[in-house]
C-alpha cells in the first residue's frame, strides 16, 4: 500500500510539472466533468445533472471494487474533472491521496457519506447470528460503508451531490436542484415499497451465501442475516465449519432460498445450495455492474426493485 501511495505521488508530481490545471472543464461540449467510485452514486449523479453533466465511472464494468486501485490515468482523468465523487474514506481509502493531490485546484470534491453516521461493524453484528469465538475481521477500518444500500441514506447521498453539482455549476444550480428533488421522490417511494413489503413477510432473516453488505439495508427494515463470511473483502473464506452449520441451520428451518452476491463467483452459495436443495437468488450490492447490465441499462432503482422481488420470494411475502 506505502509503494502504492508513493506511484500517486509521483503521478500527480509529474502532472504539477507538466503543466497547472484549466479550472472548471466543461470541455467542448459544455458539460460538467463527474467522475464517480461507485454505480449509485454514478446513476445519482445522471439523474441529477442529465444532459448538463459528463459523467464518468471510474470502475470498469465486471469489476469488484473492494481491491480496486485506481491506475495512473484514472487518476489524471479525476484531475481533469470538474467534480470527484466518492463514498468515503471507508470503501476508498485511497482517494485521501489523490484528494490532497489536487488540493488548490478548481475541483469540487464530494464525500457522499457526509451528514451519515456510519455504523461499527461491531453494531452491525448485532443482527448477524455470529459463531462464538471466531474472530471478526475489519476490512473498512471498522466502519461499514455499504451506505447506499438504505434508501433513506440514499437520499442524504443525493443531497450531498446535488450540493456539489451546484457548487462546481451555479448557472445550473436550480435545474440541478429540481432533478434531485424528483428523485429523492422515487427513493421515497422505494423505501415505502421495502416497508410494506417486510411488514407482510413471513420470515425476517436472510440466508446469504456471500460478504454481507446490507447491514443498513437490515436495520432500516429490522431484518436479520446469516452469512458464513465475516466481513466484506472479496478474498476472505468462510470456514468449512461455518458452512456446515448454515447448511444445518437451512435444513432446520425449511428455508427455500439462499441469496448469493454479484460479480463474484458464488462458490460457497452453490455448495450449501446442493447440499440443502435451497434455490440460489441474487441479492444485488449495486458496487459495480456487469457489461450486460451496462448494456440493459439498469439503474439503481431497477437493481433495488429486483432486489425487492428476490426478498419476497425468499422470506415469503404475505401478499
Amino acid at each position: 500500500m506505502k509503494r502504492y501511495h508513493l506511484l500517486i505521488s509521483l503521478v500527480l508530481a509529474a502532472l504539477f510539472v507538466i503543466g497547472p490545471g484549466c479550472g472548471v472543464l466543461q470541455g467542448a461540449t459544455g458539460k460538467l466533468k463527474v467522475v464517480t467510485t461507485l454505480f449509485p452514486q454514478y446513476d445519482f449523479v445522471q439523474e441529477i445533472g442529465k444532459d448538463k453533466v459528463a459523467a464518468t465511472l471510474l470502475l470498469p464494468p465486471g469489476v469488484e471494487p473492494h481491491s480496486f486501485e485506481p491506475s495512473p490515468q484514472d487518476i489524471v482523468g479525476i484531475r481533469k474533472a470538474d467534480v470527484f465523487v466518492y463514498t468515503g474514506e471507508y470503501m476508498e481509502p485511497w482517494a485521501h491521496k489523490v484528494i490532497e493531490g489536487v488540493k488548490g485546484k478548481k475541483i469540487v470534491i464530494v464525500d457522499t457519506s457526509r451528514g451519515i453516521e456510519l455504523m461499527k461493524e461491531e453494531e452491525e453484528h448485532e443482527d448477524h447470528d455470529e459463531h462464538e469465538g471466531e474472530e471478526e475481521h475489519h476490512h473498512h477500518g471498522g466502519k461499514d460503508p455499504h451506505i447506499w444500500l438504505d434508501p433513506v441514506l440514499a437520499r442524504q447521498m443525493v443531497s450531498n451531490i446535488v450540493a456539489g453539482l451546484a457548487k462546481a455549476d451555479p448557472q445550473h444550480a436550480a435545474f440541478y436542484k429540481q432533478n434531485g428533488a424528483a428523485y429523492q421522490k422515487r427513493l421515497q417511494k422505494l423505501d415505502r415499497e421495502f416497508a410494506a413489503a417486510f411488514a407482510k413477510a413471513r420470515t425476517k432473516t436472510i440466508i446469504y451465501g456471500g460478504h454481507f453488505a446490507f447491514g443498513y439495508f437490515a436495520k432500516r427494515y429490522g431484518l436479520k442475516y446469516i452469512s458464513p463470511y465475516s466481513g466484506f473483502a472479496p478474498d476472505a473464506e468462510p470456514t468449512p465449519q461455518r458452512i456446515a452449520e448454515l447448511i444445518k441451520t437451512i435444513k432446520k428451518t425449511g428455508t427455500k432460498v439462499i441469496y448469493y452476491e454479484e460479480l463474484i463467483d458464488p462458490k460457497v452459495a452453490k455448495v450449501i445450495a446442493d447440499q440443502t436443495g435451497a434455490k440460489m437468488l441474487l441479492l444485488h450490492g449495486l458496487h459495480n455492474i456487469s457489461k450486460a447490465e451496462l448494456k440493459a441499462k439498469v439503474s439503481y432503482v431497477t437493481l433495488m426493485e429486483g432486489n425487492l422481488e428476490r426478498l419476497k420470494q425468499g422470506l415469503g411475502y404475505g401478499g
